[in-house]
């Protein structure tokens, strides 16, 4: 489809189906479709990714020349080449106006350089998580929920970087995903390090298994005993 987007007039394609989503919980203005794409048009965005590599490449030798501490990911030209958009990525500010000066007169269309986040890259370039997975962020997620060290530990999880991080870097988004759950089944369980007592059972919680719902118990001889709760 060619939509009017905020970056500009550009072909997309469609990754979900039409859904009903009620007028408060849309968040932000919806894009415009302008029309079904044509053979064309396929053709002319064929030809603005050729032009906008070659323009990447461009970028990069520039930046590299003025000595600029910044690493571009990618150039995108919109469809009817009115701007031409640099992603990129910086540990602090960046002065960037005389590339983008230098830049401009020589494509002769406006140009935007756009700093990013270690995130925002993974979305763009995408990539395979550690469940084998294309990542959630390429695919369908649209924005960036809060992810914190909480959501590993609510659901017992190894705090292991190699285990909880993402190809970006950061902690995986699907932490996120049922935390939400974990919080629910554990209210009616006890806490690892509590004294548990039913009958003539006794002993401290040493490990919880909430799809189960089930706890293992160290009793006084040393024994561990799994008992549903």
């Amino acid at each position: 489809m060619i939509v009017d987007s905020d970056k500009g007039i550009l072909l997309g394609q469609i990754v979900v189906a039409p859904y009903e989503v009620e007028d408060k919980d849309l968040g932000k203005e919806l894009n415009i479709i302008i029309r079904k794409a044509d053979k064309n048009d396929m053709k002319t965005d064929e030809h603005n990714k050729k032009e906008a590599l070659s323009a990447l490449k461009d970028a990069r030798i520039t930046s590299e020349k003025m000595k600029l501490d910044m690493q571009i990911i990618d150039a995108v030209y919109s469809f009817d080449q009115s701007q031409l958009l640099f992603h990129f990525l910086a540990d602090t500010r960046v002065d960037f106006r005389e590339l983008a000066k230098k830049l401009a007169s020589k494509y002769h269309t406006r140009i935007e350089l756009r700093q990013i986040g270690v995130r925002d890259k993974a979305k763009m370039v995408g990539g395979l998580g550690p469940c084998g997975r294309i990542l959630c962020c390429n695919t369908f997620l649209t924005d960036f929920n809060s992810v914190s060290i909480n959501m590993a530990k609510n659901q017992m999880l190894a705090l292991n970087p190699t285990k909880i991080n993402g190809v970006c870097g950061r902690l995986l988004c699907c932490l996120g995903y049922e935390d939400e759950v974990y919080t629910e089944m554990k209210k009616n369980m006890p806490s690892i390090g509590e004294i548990y007592r039913n009958g003539d059972i006794e002993g401290k919680v040493v490990s919880l298994n909430l799809l189960k719902k089930t706890i293992t118990i160290e009793t006084k001889t040393n024994s561990l005993i799994e008992v549903e709760v």
